[in-house]
């Protein structure tokens, strides 16, 4: 089966990535509103998303995680639809529905059958301009995002560590903080606060939808016109944009917690795409990581048994700066310095030898099946497109895997020095409470 799966992989790399790009139709209405419709008739299934142009770093000072809040508010219904009926009438025509918060942007999606998917045009373009955000409502939902707060961040070591990595990275740029915001925040976010963002950002100008699968584009982008566009827009405050001074010497963090065994975190300040970096350090993060014929799996975890596990993520996909992580969990009789040590002893490996051409080889086969896989779905597809537009054009879809297989192997080496060093690394260690310094 694996050898199977691998011809077909190198069945379809050895196509032009531009066999797998769609036939995307954009359009504006005269709100100003974009619209990309993606026509794909091999299910009858399409998925209507709405993107907007709001994220962590749009958030006034003190009300941290205020996105993340509205988000889940704009569940909570409008005068037309209660949150009751709105999950009902999703769920009796066949639909699922979700939302997520990040840095840059929100995203309300839903899935259909395809002769239901004008339902979601409605749903949107309602709680687009008439959120009701009742205080009852906004009181208890506070409650439920204090308790995700407090489960999934402050009682995780893991998460509470990268929280403060975050903060030690960034001392300007709102990327210092997460998408959540920390709990003083928001317990201090009040009803009208949440009707202040949602008027500010949640306008078809600072808006864009993305319509994907079994759908007539005329018929689409008439029914958007019809019901998104009278809603008026709103004069939309200028684009803060956001420098961060450059670091000039390592920071570390110590994180004491009850915690299995000791971790480290290691973060590095990089480039996002599209800039031309982008495409060797997505390259050195396969070759690091990318499964266990990887660098850090084969001489950390395999041969010398220094962690349990050893991985790195670069997320190019980021409006500004973005960070490449490598973090590990220490094999319990090994001490936390010796693995740190092995860690950066691979990075120097890579500086000064290019990896072999069989380790660029490979890397550019698994990041493009990933991004070709990633698409076998009309919503995966519809995402792909919309996080492209984001990043300030939906055509740089185009770009990318043509920039990564353009990579030679002194174009990793090159990245690995300019970035992957001491005077630009911030390091989190968590060390077990009952352990003796």
């Amino acid at each position: 089966m694996n050898f199977i799966r691998l011809i077909v992989i190198t069945f379809f790399l050895v196509i032009p990535f531009h066999a797998f790009s769609q036939d995307v139709k954009e359009y504006k209405i005269k709100n100003g509103l974009k619209v990309l419709i993606i026509e794909n008739h091999k299910a009858p299934i399409a998925t209507f998303q709405i993107w907007y142009r709001v994220g962590l770093k749009d958030e006034p000072i003190g009300k941290s995680g205020i996105n993340h809040f509205l988000e889940h508010m704009m569940f909570k219904g409008t005068p037309k639809y209660s949150s009751q009926d709105f999950a009902r009438i999703v769920q009796i025509n066949g639909g699922t529905d979700n939302a997520y918060t990040t840095n840059d942007y929100t995203v309300y999606y839903e899935v259909f059958p395809s002769d239901k998917i004008m339902l979601a045009i409605d749903l949107e373009a309602d709680r687009m301009k008439n959120l009701l955000l009742q205080p009852e409502e906004v009181a208890s939902e506070k409650k439920v995002v204090m308790e995700e707060r407090r489960l999934e961040y402050d009682d995780v070591p893991r998460t509470s560590l990268m929280e403060e990595v975050f903060a030690l990275s960034f001392k300007v740029h709102p990327y210092q903080r997460l998408v959540i915001g920390p709990m003083g925040d928001i317990q201090s976010i009040k009803r009208d606060d949440l009707n202040d963002f949602y008027k500010a950002h949640y306008t078809p100008d600072n808006a864009f939808i993305i319509v994907a699968g079994d759908v007539k584009t005329d018929e689409m982008i008439a029914k958007i016109e019809e019901v998104f566009g009278d809603i008026p827009v709103k004069p939309q405050k200028k684009k803060q944009i956001f420098t961060e001074p450059e670091q000039q010497g390592e920071r570390r963090v110590l994180l004491k917690r009850e915690a299995k065994l000791p971790y480290i975190l290691i973060a590095y300040h990089t480039p996002s795409y599209p800039d031309k970096d982008s495409y060797p350090l997505t390259i050195l993060d396969a070759i690091l990581s990318n499964g266990k014929s990887s660098r850090f799996y084969q001489h950390l975890v395999y041969e010398n048994q220094l962690a349990l596990d050893a991985n790195s993520e670069y997320d190019e996909f980021l409006n500004d700066l973005c960070l490449f992580f490598i973090d590990a969990t220490v094999v319990p009789e090994k001490g936390i310095k010796v693995l740190e040590d092995a860690t950066y002893a691979e990075i120097e490996k890579i500086k000064r030898e290019p990896p072999f051409e069989y380790e660029i080889q490979k890397a550019k086969n698994q990041i493009e099946a990933s991004f070709i896989f990633d698409q076998d779905s009309i919503e995966a597809q519809a995402e792909k497109y919309g996080m492209f537009e984001m990043l300030g054009d939906w055509r740089l879809i185009e770009k990318y895997l043509k920039g990564i297989r353009s990579v030679m192997p002194e174009d990793v080496t090159r990245v690995a020095k300019k970035y992957l060093h001491e005077d630009n690394r911030i390091v989190g260690i968590i060390v077990l409470t009952d352990v003796q310094e």
